[in-house]
């Protein structure tokens, strides 16, 4: 590791030589491994322009850091400074005007807690230590997105520290270029999002949260799953958002699993599912919650932290019999090492493709629903970076591109893959 001295920054900052270093530095992916310079806990706008220009001077790499949940580590790096965000953790509410605003460094468990106790929804994320910024910066996908929206629908102004360490905001009327690209053209490439505001969704009571189970499921009947809930998204309610889950755990086996969010009663929802309980041996729960008490349980089935690999692709036409068994024959043997190996979907449509695709960078707005392939592993990442490598060529055969907030660093063409016909235009706004 490269020796520094660290006179200077401000904020909290942490070395190698701290106790607390081999802690601070490690991501949620635990597949990934990497030792920065150091990681500087930055408080506030001006601490985060202190940092960039820090770093400048003495041409060292930065990576940004919120939540530290990149896929691939890409929120930190071998001999690079981490600015974290993670105590720029501020947020507050205009009702009267309908807004809210947070810091950079606000995580999904912090804004729903937040946003909830007055009886408001948000379109965020499922994982609740995923970082806002990151999630809305690569379009935002979540449980909410059919009927309000992907996050960054949401959003209607921010504020960043640029290369040259100035603040910069952006909204339709402000730098409008910046704001179309930073809504779908990935988190980091611009600058540090330091504050962002959104507009408030309307108050709701309740939401029903939807669990479908099929706890015995071998490769053609996880087939049929798939065929089914491409068949019932083509024609659900636009008040539903669902994942729908092939998996090959150690513990259980082959089996079948699908979460999500209705915004409706119980009775409605049920109508909405009966589409996929269809299969024998379903299992289901509706519960009618608030709408903290639903994110709050859909959090809870998160570890702490995990070791995995993944990829993703989208779906924009309807799979056929003979591809869905054969994308279910994907997960049927997990690599040396792997605990559970997956094939999920991710459903689009609704809100989501009511914006033109032009509207924001994120570009697959057309797309049908997302399928990410990944596998949890304990040990052995070689032979799951070959399973991945390996698996996803059958996938990228029958997908279009790959999702932004769900990387993959096999990607052959990853700016066309994460951003279609939009890369030329970011790649001008980039430029400025």
């Amino acid at each position: 590791m490269s020796t520094c001295s660290f006179d200077g920054l401000t904020g909290r900052v942490v070395t190698p030589d701290d106790p607390f270093y081999h802690e601070a530095r490690q991501v949620y992916n635990r597949a990934v491994n990497r030792f920065p310079l150091a990681i500087v806990y930055c408080r506030n706008s001006s601490e985060v322009s202190n940092a960039v220009l820090w770093a400048r001077k003495r041409d060292i790499c930065l990576r940004i850091r919120s939540g530290g949940h990149n896929y691939e580590g890409y929120s930190t790096g071998n001999d690079v400074l981490d600015i974290d965000l993670s105590e720029m953790n501020q947020i507050s509410i205009d009702e009267e005007n309908r807004t809210l605003t947070i810091e950079g460094g606000v995580n999904n468990r912090q804004l729903y807690d937040f946003v909830s106790s007055r009886g408001y929804p948000f379109p965020g994320g499922t994982c609740p230590s995923v970082g806002v910024s990151g999630f809305v910066m690569g379009g935002g996908w979540g449980l909410s997105c059919r009927y309000l929206g992907l996050g960054c629908d949401s959003l209607l102004n921010f504020t960043m520290v640029n290369s040259e360490g100035r603040l910069i905001t952006a909204s339709s009327e402000e730098n409008p270029d910046l704001f179309w690209a930073c809504r779908g053209g990935g988190g980091g490439n611009y600058g540090i999002i330091v504050s962002l505001t959104f507009r408030l969704p309307k108050k709701i009571d309740r939401i029903t949260l939807v669990e479908i189970m099929y706890p015995v499921a071998d490769q053609e009947k996880q087939a049929y799953f798939l065929l089914a809930w491409q068949e019932w998204l083509e024609h659900a309610d636009p008040r539903i958002t669902l994942v729908g889950r092939i998996f090959n755990s150690q513990e259980e086996g082959l089996s079948i699993l699908s979460r999500g969010f209705f915004y409706g009663p119980p009775e409605a929802a049920l109508g909405s599912i009966a589409p996929l309980l269809e299969l024998g041996g379903v299992k289901y729960r509706l519960k009618y919650v608030t709408f903290l008490e639903a994110v709050t349980i859909i959090g809870s089935f998160y570890p702490p932290f995990e070791a995995f690999l993944s990829a993703s692709g989208f779906v924009k036409r309807e799979l056929t019999e003979c591809e869905c068994l054969k994308l279910a024959g994907l997960i049927n043997k997990r690599p040396t090492g792997s605990i559970y190996t997956a094939l999920s979907l991710y459903a689009l449509g609704g809100r989501v493709s009511e914006v033109s695709t032009d509207s924001t960078a994120f570009y697959y707005r057309d797309a049908r629903y997302i399928t990410w392939l990944n596998t949890v592993f304990e040990n052995s990442k070689g032979e799951n970076a070959l399973w991945v490598a390996r698996q996803s060529g059958y996938l990228s055969s029958v997908t279009t591109g790959s999702y932004v907030n769900f990387p993959y660093e096999g990607l052959p063409c990853y700016l066309e893959e994460y951003y279609g016909s939009h890369v030329c235009r970011l790649k001008g706004e980039k430029r400025i």
